[in-house]
């Protein structure tokens, strides 16, 4: 109980920013469909990822739409080096379907994941980006 009068207490002391309150309304257009590609596509991408890595975020894209106009959709919206990365991902996720002991690919998809959560900034500012458009 004391915790929860602490945070209420501190939340009263800090309230949103302006670009805070954008940046929580951006991911619930997200989560209700209503951003425009390639948004969507990249915000999906950066929860798939941070969620399970890219193994994860191709095995639900492909079950829920076309992977490859998602793919082509980020490959519009991402920085030079992210794109060339979210390229090996799929490129070993696709021999690991065809041979999931394959481990090259598995190596090659592990340092995808980490290249990408070492510069997930990049992706976080598009989409600060975009929020701040928000009104």
């Amino acid at each position: 109980m004391f915790f929860n009068l602490f945070k209420k207490k501190k939340e009263e002391e800090l309230p949103l920013t302006e670009e805070d309150k954008k940046w929580n309304k951006m991911w619930d257009l997200w989560s209700d469909g209503e951003i425009e590609s390639p948004y969507n596509e990249l915000m999906t991408y950066q929860s798939e990822v941070n969620n399970g890595g890219h193994d994860q975020y191709f095995l639900n894209t492909s079950d829920n739409s076309d992977i490859e106009k998602e793919l082509n959709a980020l490959y519009e919206i991402l920085p030079e080096e992210a794109k060339e990365n979210l390229k090996k991902a799929y490129k070993a996720y696709l021999k690991l379907e065809e041979n999931e002991d394959d481990e090259e690919a598995q190596e090659i998809l592990e340092n995808a994941d980490n290249n990408f959560w070492e510069n997930e900034e990049q992706i976080t500012e598009i989409i600060k980006k975009r929020a701040e458009k928000i009104e």
